[in-house]
């Protein structure tokens, strides 16, 4: 039981009752939150405009609407002329131009015709059609790959999958301009924009298989190995597990389109595609 005086409850009361109506006073008077300032009609347009670097091409298919209307809504193929047919202008070049672009010829448009003032456009790329690369070779997923915007060699090898098992280390690039160009699969990640340049719509990918090498006689493991750039006479016998107890580096032969090298050193020798390697006992 609380041994406070009855004048000090009363005193309490007193406060918390005047303190009440106070509190409800200062929060009725506190200033509203301000709303968010709605998006200009820029913004509006750069966000729908996304995609800033894709140039349309025949066969393109785009969505466009204007914000808060209802009678333009359209979604459109761009014909082999170049031309998209749209709600009261009718038929409208569309090619070789970004959404950004052509957003703002359509809105122009609009808007010098008289049928809209000020209108906040959208134009998106609903379907790729004109613009790809082609991939080929020893990947995942071998095709026509949509450029919606500017790839690194490494981005397009990974929306394709990748290189299957088997496949070699390195990468065909044959531009639609320029010198083609073998550029090593692991440099794509590792090094810098000169290793793994960006791709354009028409250039040709390709993976080739791996260059192949053979090791039998007496080895470890004799079979099949793909070969690696710059690789030595050693380095393909330690690939085969090593010579055995019953084998010598002395007895080494290699093969080589069907003619057999008259000299060769473990360390100096560089293994080459097709090469077939033996390794034979050694004398007791």
């Amino acid at each position: 039981m609380s041994t406070r005086p009855p004048s000090a409850i009363l005193w309490t009361c007193a406060a918390l009752a005047l303190a009440a109506p106070a509190a409800a006073l200062a929060q009725a008077a506190a200033p509203p939150a301000p709303a968010p300032a709605p998006a200009s009609a820029d913004a509006i347009s750069q966000q729908a405009g996304a995609d800033q670097s894709y140039i349309l091409g025949p066969g393109d298919v785009i969505e466009a609407d204007i914000l808060g209307r209802t009678d333009f809504n359209v979604r459109a193929r761009i014909g082999t002329d170049g031309k998209i047919q749209l709600p009261y202008l009718g038929s409208v070049d569309a090619s070789n131009r970004t959404t950004l672009e052509l957003t703002d010829q359509i809105s122009k448009a609009l808007e010098s015709g008289g049928y809209f003032s000020h209108p906040i456009l959208r134009v998106e790329i609903v379907s790729y059609a004109s613009r790809y690369v082609i991939v080929l070779g020893d990947v995942r997923s071998p095709g026509l790959v949509p450029v919606d915007r500017a790839y690194h060699l490494s981005e397009m090898l990974a929306r394709v999958g990748g290189p299957v098992a088997g496949a070699a280390d390195y990468v065909v690039l044959r531009p639609q301009t320029g010198a083609e160009r073998k550029l090593v699969i692991k440099d794509l990640a590792t090094g810098d924009s000169n290793q793994d340049p960006f791709v354009a719509p028409g250039d040709k990918i390709y993976v080739p298989s791996a260059e192949l090498f053979y090791v039998s006689g007496q080895v470890k493991s004799p079979g099949t190995f793909a070969l690696e750039p710059d690789m030595t006479l050693r380095m393909a016998i330690a690939r085969a597990g090593g010579i055995t107890d019953l084998g010598s580096e002395k007895r080494v032969k290699i093969t080589r389109h069907g003619v057999k090298l008259d000299q060769v050193d473990l360390d100096e020798t560089k293994i080459q595609p097709g090469d077939v390697i033996v390794i034979g006992e050694r004398l007791f």
